[in-house]
């Protein structure tokens, strides 16, 4: 094989390591992105109760300041 055949061939080794890096991080990215559009969505869903129980305690469900100790 000459030498410019030899180089072709590195160029495209190379190329095609790059191609499948690529689409590696294009996987991690798409997967990341999911799961920050998920982690925003839990994060919005416990803010609007946050507010809601601060506006409502009442609404948050058991009154443990009034329970008494289990050893009563």
């Amino acid at each position: 094989m000459s030498d410019l055949e030899e180089q072709l061939i590195d160029v495209q080794t190379r190329v095609a390591y790059q191609e499948d890096t690529l689409a590696q991080l294009n996987e991690v990215i798409t997967r990341q992105d999911a799961e920050i559009i998920q982690l925003k969505q839990q994060l919005r869903l416990l803010a609007l109760r946050i507010d809601e129980i601060q506006r409502n305690p009442a609404s948050a469900g058991d009154d443990i300041s009034n329970e008494r100790p289990p050893h009563y």
